[in-house]
C-alpha cells in the first residue's frame, strides 16, 4: 500500500529525504562532485551552507537572493573580487570556497 501526500507535502518530503541522504552520504572529501551551476550542485551547496531557517522559509535555491545568502555565509558578500552571480565563474568561485570550508 503506497502512501499518498498532497503535492506540496510530497515535494517537501522528497526534498527532505534527498537532503538527508546527501548529508549522511559521507561525501565531504574533496574531489569530483556535482558540476558547478547544476541543480545537483546547488543542492550540494545548500546542504553545506543552509540558507533557510530550518522551517521551510528561505530563498529559492539558485535564485539571486539565494546566491546573496551563499556569499554572506561564505563571508564574501560585497567583496569586489567575487565574480558576477550570473556567471559560471561565480559557481566555480563558490565551489572552491565551500570545498575548502569542509
Amino acid at each position: 500500500m503506497a502512501l499518498r501526500f498532497p503535492g506540496r507535502i510530497q515535494r517537501q518530503v522528497v526534498i527532505a529525504v534527498a537532503l538527508l541522504a546527501a548529508a549522511c552520504g559521507g561525501d565531504d572529501a574533496p574531489g569530483p562532485g556535482p558540476a558547478p551551476c547544476s541543480a545537483e550542485w546547488q543542492q550540494w551547496v545548500e546542504v553545506r551552507l543552509t540558507t533557510g531557517d530550518g522551517q521551510g522559509h528561505g530563498p529559492d535555491i539558485g535564485s539571486d537572493e539565494w546566491k546573496s545568502v551563499v556569499e554572506f555565509k561564505l563571508g564574501v558578500r560585497g567583496d569586489p573580487s567575487v565574480p558576477s552571480r550570473d556567471s559560471d565563474e561565480w559557481c566555480r568561485y563558490v565551489d572552491e570556497r565551500v570545498r575548502d570550508s569542509n
